[in-house]
């Protein structure tokens, strides 16, 4: 009864994974003391995702915590990643592997699970230490991912150009204006997926150089979230690649991407995520071979202190997680859909 209690734990921190638009893209099976993460192809972002690189991207994240919230407990997981080619959408299936007592990274990275939040407008003055950047850049290597901070403010332009001229093409196709519009919430919206008025400015004010940010609203300005004028820093541009351009790297990008933001978010440092360019395929190889040493760029992201963490939601665990009663099962649960 205590492993099953502790799988369903782990799949509670999966959750708070980040995901394209808080799509949250997964669904999660419990079965003979094994987690089994799914892909949801329902939430895919059928326009701007067409391949589901980011929802592979926002499962590896979510992955990345089930690992973590895991080796908290006193366990060292056991993880199968894509373990059966016949089943694509079955992503990976994790247990409990021997005991193994957990250090202090480890518990500090699990109490910024349900702490960590993404950032949607500029950031404070206030720097992002070189020695954590340093730190930073080591987490992604661990796991096979590179995260490399853009020091050149000419190579951090060409970025923020490029996310411009790929939202404005974003913006003339109406098959991705209205999938992007699916994910705004309104003020006052009940639905515990997508981007909340509150998580966003309705006119977010300019950094240099200037990302683009999302309009999830295709105009209607619903963003009710506070934006400070004393917050319009860029921050630390970043760039998180892969050497391959598989569903596995997309997986490592994921559990690297996750890791690097719990790290930071445990130094009160928060990312903002800019995908615009590597949606449309010629601007991601411009990136690629201009910017990323022909290494394929999963993740642009700015990192800096938020003026405030916004509030998060999150879709409750029975909408995601499906439990077959089994010997460790006390007989009180039925399937979950």
């Amino acid at each position: 009864m205590r492993t099953k209690q502790e799988l369903r734990a782990a799949v509670e921190a999966a959750v708070w994974a980040p995901s394209p638009h808080n799509t949250q893209p997964w669904s999660f099976a419990l079965e003979e003391g094994e987690i089994s993460l799914r892909s949801d192809t329902d939430r895919l972002l059928r326009v701007a995702d067409a391949e589901g690189r980011e929802l592979l991207l926002g499962c590896g994240a979510a992955l990345f915590n089930i690992r973590t919230a895991l080796r908290g407990m006193g366990h060292r997981p056991v993880v199968r990643v894509l373990p059966d080619p016949d089943r694509p959408g079955l992503l990976a299936t994790v247990r409990l592997g021997p005991d193994e007592e957990a250090d202090e990274d480890v518990r500090v990275m699990n109490a910024e699970i349900p702490r960590r939040r993404t950032h949607r407008a500029g950031f404070l003055p206030e720097p992002v230490p070189d020695e954590l950047l340093d730190v930073l850049v080591g987490e992604a290597r661990a796991e096979g991912a590179r995260l490399t901070p853009v020091g050149s403010e000419a190579a951090a332009r060409i970025l923020a150009a490029v996310t411009a001229a790929a939202q404005e093409v974003q913006a003339r196709d109406r098959a991705f204006t209205l999938e992007i519009v699916r994910w705004g919430r309104p003020p006052g919206s009940r639905h515990m997926d997508g981007v909340p008025a509150d998580a966003y400015p309705g006119e977010p004010g300019r950094t240099w150089p200037h990302f683009a940010q999302r309009d999830y609203t295709a105009g209607r300005a619903w963003g009710t979230g506070e934006d400070r004028p004393e917050a319009r820093e860029t921050g630390v541009v970043a760039l998180l690649t892969t050497p391959g351009d598989r569903p596995e790297d997309w997986i490592a990008a994921g559990q690297a991407l996750q890791r690097v933001l719990l790290r930071a978010s445990a130094h009160d440092v928060t990312a903002a995520f800019h995908t615009q360019p590597l949606e449309v395929h010629h601007l991601r190889e411009f990136v690629r071979q201009e910017l990323c040493s022909g290494e394929y760029p999963q993740m642009i992201l700015r990192l800096g202190h938020a003026p405030c963490r916004i509030r998060g939601v999150r879709r409750p665990l029975g909408e995601v997680l499906q439990e077959s009663e089994g010997p460790e099962d006390d007989g009180t649960s039925g399937p979950r859909g």
